[in-house]
C-alpha cells in the first residue's frame, strides 16, 4: 500500500502561542502533516529548538539580527528575514496550507501571496481580514482555496454552521470571557498596569492579543472578521460575555434555533480542526464533566467601560479604510501601553482620536489600505504624544 502523502504546512509565527501549539498538533499527527517552512519573530532559542525538532526546508526570522544569530547556530544554514522572508515561507512549493499566526497587520501580505499561490489558509490573525478583507476574500474565491478560521470563536461558528444552508444562518453570537477587568469601575481601570493586563483568566495568548482581550478590542476585531468570513451584515453579529469560556460561540438560524460549539479552553482543538478539515483529529485529552462545570452564564457587555466594541462597530459601519485605521491605531496604542508610556484607558482614547481624524475611502485599493495603515500608525503616535 502506498502511504498517504503528508500535508505540507507553513507556520507564520512559529514561536508564538498559536504557532507553538500548531507544532504540537503537527508532532502528534506526524503521519498526516509535515512542517515544510516556518517563520518566527526574534526568539532565537525557541526557533532553534523548533528547527532541530522539525527539520523544515525553509526558515525565516522576521528580525534581521535574529536571523543572523540563528544562522550562526545552524552551522551556516541560510535563514531569511523580513517581509520577503515571510512571503517566501508562505509560498514554498511544497506547502499545502499556511497557518497565519503572526500578530498584527504584518500577516496581510504573506496571506495574500499564499492565496495567490493556491495555498489553503488556516487563519489565526484577525488583522488580515480587519485591514484587508475587501481584498482577501475575493482572492480566496478567485483562486478556489479554503480559508479556515483558527480563532476559537470563528471556528465555533464554522463548526456549528457546518452542513447548514447559508440562507438559513440568521445571526452569529460571539462569546467573550470578559477578560480580567470585567467588574472594575472606569476609575479603577485607569490604573491598570501591563502586568495586570497580561493575566488572562482563561486563555494563554501572546501579549498583544491578551491586552486586546482585556480592552475587548479583541472581540471588536472578531466582529469585523466574522462579517468577512461568513458574509454576514454587521447588525446580525452579537457579543455576549460568558466568563466560563465553555461555549465558544453560537450560530442562530431563521427558525429561531441556535447551535453552539462547546469545548475545553484549548486552542489545539480549533487548530487541529483547521489542519485536518474535514476530518476531526484526536488532539486533546481533556473531556467535559458537565455536572462539574455547573452553571453557564451570559450577559451583555458594558460598552461604556469597554469602548473598543463601540469603536469597532463604528469602523465596520463606515467600512473602506476605517477598520484598518482602527486596527493600526490600536496596535500602536497597545504597544505604547505595554511599554508603560500610556494608561490602559488611553488605548481606546488614542484609537478613537485617530478614527475621528481619518477621512474614509469607501472602496480602497490594496495600496490605499496599506497607506491608510501607515498613516494611522503615525497619527496614533501623535495622538498619544509619543515618538518612537
Amino acid at each position: 500500500m502506498i502511504p498517504e502523502r503528508r500535508k505540507g504546512i507553513a507556520v507564520l509565527g512559529s514561536t508564538g502561542v498559536i504557532g507553538s501549539l500548531t507544532l504540537e498538533v503537527i508532532a502528534a499527527h506526524a503521519d498526516k502533516f509535515r512542517l515544510v517552512s516556518m517563520a518566527a519573530g526574534g526568539n532565537v532559542d525557541k526557533a532553534l529548538a523548533q528547527v532541530r525538532e522539525f527539520q523544515p526546508d525553509y526558515v525565516c526570522m522576521y528580525d534581521p539580527a535574529a536571523a543572523r544569530a540563528l544562522e550562526a547556530r545552524l552551522d551556516g544554514s541560510e535563514v531569511s528575514h523580513g517581509h520577503d522572508g515571510l512571503i517566501e515561507t508562505a509560498v514554498h512549493p511544497d506547502v499545502d496550507m499556511v497557518v497565519v499566526a503572526v500578530s498584527g497587520a504584518v500577516g496581510l501580505m504573506p496571506t495574500l501571496a499564499a492565496i495567490r499561490s493556491g495555498k489553503d489558509i488556516a487563519l489565526a490573525n484577525k488583522e488580515t481580514l480587519v485591514l484587508g478583507g475587501s481584498v482577501v476574500m475575493p482572492e480566496v474565491a478567485r483562486h478556489g482555496v479554503k480559508l479556515l478560521p483558527v480563532d476559537s470563536e470563528h471556528s465555533a461558528v464554522f463548526q456549528a454552521a457546518r452542513g447548514e444552508r447559508k440562507r438559513d444562518l440568521e445571526r452569529i453570537v460571539l462569546t467573550a470571557s470578559g477578560g480580567p477587568f470585567s467588574r472594575l469601575t472606569l476609575e479603577e481601570m485607569a490604573g491598570i498596569t501591563p502586568e495586570q493586563a497580561l493575566r488572562h483568566p482563561t486563555w494563554s495568548m501572546g501579549p498583544k492579543i491578551t491586552v486586546d482581550s482585556a480592552t475587548m478590542m479583541n472581540k471588536g476585531l472578531e466582529i469585523i472578521e466574522a462579517m468577512w468570513l461568513f458574509d454576514m451584515p454587521l447588525d446580525t453579529i452579537e457579543v455576549v460575555v460568558h466568563p466560563q469560556s465553555v461555549v465558544h460561540s453560537l450560530a442562530g438560524f431563521v427558525d429561531g434555533s441556535m447551535l453552539a460549539q462547546l469545548g475545553p479552553a484549548d486552542m489545539r482543538i480549533p487548530i487541529s480542526y483547521a489542519l485536518g478539515y474535514p476530518d476531526r483529529l484526536n488532539c486533546c485529552d481533556q473531556r467535559f464533566d458537565l455536572a462539574g462545570i455547573g452553571m453557564l452564564t451570559f450577559e451583555q457587555p458594558d460598552e461604556k467601560r469597554f469602548p473598543a466594541l463601540r469603536l469597532a462597530r463604528a469602523s465596520a459601519k463606515a467600512g473602506g479604510t476605517a477598520p484598518g485605521v482602527m486596527n493600526a491605531a490600536n496596535e500602536v496604542a497597545v504597544d505604547l501601553f505595554l511599554k508603560g508610556r500610556i494608561a490602559f484607558t488611553a488605548i481606546a482614547e488614542v484609537t478613537e482620536t485617530v478614527l475621528a481624524a481619518h477621512t474614509v475611502l469607501r472602496t480602497p485599493s490594496l495600496e490605499e489600505l496599506l497607506n491608510a495603515d501607515t498613516w494611522a500608525r503615525e497619527e496614533a503616535l501623535c495622538a498619544a504624544g509619543c515618538r518612537r
